[in-house]
């Protein structure tokens, strides 16, 4: 027997005080195991799991100890050993399994709690480093986060996660990436020097979600380069939303200009409510004609792309293009004066005009 056998072995029969005793009454009467034996039984399994001990090393104890027992039994009693053991071993079984989950899900909630702390930044930071290298991360590195959604929420669970996180760990082994689910959308942050796990997580994620979106945030240094990098995701996702943008991959580096243009909330609604708001006027209101710009703008002012984008003919987004130059001052086929009505049709989807008053 190897020494690390020795040692489990020993442990294992450490676990084993007043076992023998209790095979011994047991059989010598027939009975089957009082309460109290059961709770010491029980008790005792659950203290082995809380050391580390392995079902494998204790069961095997247990029988091991029973051989011992055996010669001392008269012939009547020892016809009771082997229920005795079974009823023994059950018990002890029940403790050792009842430990374990708790154990389970003792770790799952300092995971999730971890992972609340790391995402929202709402923990001392330090604590949040310190705390990330259980959980495979190395904090004073920079890292990014990338983040997917799909027409349903998923959990730790579900089968949506555990595909992305096998097809990870399949390809990348143990690269220090945690691999999580918040607020029904799948979460994965790996290091800033290892591209390749989010471009793999988003293809992966993409296709588990069944045409899902991602949105990638730019790497950041730090634990607050986590939430950082977090946070630009999330406002990727909801800025595809607002802005129509199909794009299966989102990356929050090339949506910069979107938070600049929104910064002065106050100059931009200004600026759509003096270029697009006389398209009010027109029959059926606004929306029609800011459906129009949007896809002639979407489209590289192309119009007769742009038209079967709206199921039109070219004549009739000819006819909406002159009504808006009509309606507003502005030709949208002047490359001078479309930079206006460009900027302020891409204000009028950030501030969800005209559905919502400026």
């Amino acid at each position: 027997m190897t020494e690390q056998g020795a040692a489990e072995r020993d442990a294992a029969a450490d676990h084993l005080e007043g076992y023998a005793e209790i095979l011994t009454g047991v059989c010598a009467t027939g009975r089957r195991l009082t309460r109290e034996e059961r709770d010491a039984l029980r008790s005792r399994g659950e203290r082995a799991a809380e050391a580390g001990i392995g079902l494998r090393a204790l069961v095997r104890a247990h029988l091991s100890a029973a051989q011992h027992v055996l010669p001392d039994l008269s012939p009547g009693a020892a016809e009771h050993l082997l229920s005795a053991v079974e009823q023994a071993v059950d018990v002890f079984a029940e403790g050792h399994e009842r430990a374990q989950r708790l154990a389970v899900r003792q770790q799952e909630a300092a995971r999730r709690e971890f992972i609340d702390d790391l995402l929202l930044g709402r923990s001392d930071l330090g604590r949040i480093a310190e705390r990330a290298e259980r959980f495979g991360l190395l904090l004073s590195h920079a890292h990014a986060v990338a983040v997917a959604q799909g027409r349903e929420p998923y959990s730790d669970g579900y089968e949506v996660t555990r595909t992305v996180e096998s097809s990870l760990v399949a390809r990348f082994g143990n690269r220090r990436i945690l691999l999580t689910t918040k607020d029904g959308r799948l979460i994965c942050v790996a290091p800033a020097d290892e591209p390749d796990v989010l471009a793999h997580f988003a293809k992966q994620a993409y296709a588990a979600t069944d045409g899902g979106q991602v949105a990638v945030g730019r790497p950041h240094p730090g634990p607050g380069g986590v939430v950082h990098s977090y946070e630009e995701a999330l406002n990727a996702l909801d800025l595809a939303a607002r802005m129509d943008l199909d794009d299966p991959v989102l990356y929050a580096a090339d949506l910069l200009v979107y938070p600049v243009l929104t910064r002065d909330r106050q100059a931009m609604a200004d600026l759509v409510r003096t270029v697009l708001g006389p398209l009010q006027e027109a029959r059926g209101g606004a929306r029609p004609l800011l459906e129009t710009l949007a896809a002639y703008f979407d489209t590289g002012c192309v119009s007769a792309q742009a038209a079967r984008r709206l199921s039109l003919s070219v004549r009739a987004m000819t006819y909406r293009l002159a009504r808006i130059h009509r309606l507003t001052g502005s030709d949208p086929t002047d490359p001078v004066q479309r930079y206006a009505l460009q900027t302020a049709v891409i204000g009028a989807r950030l501030l969800d005009w005209p559905d919502q008053p400026l």
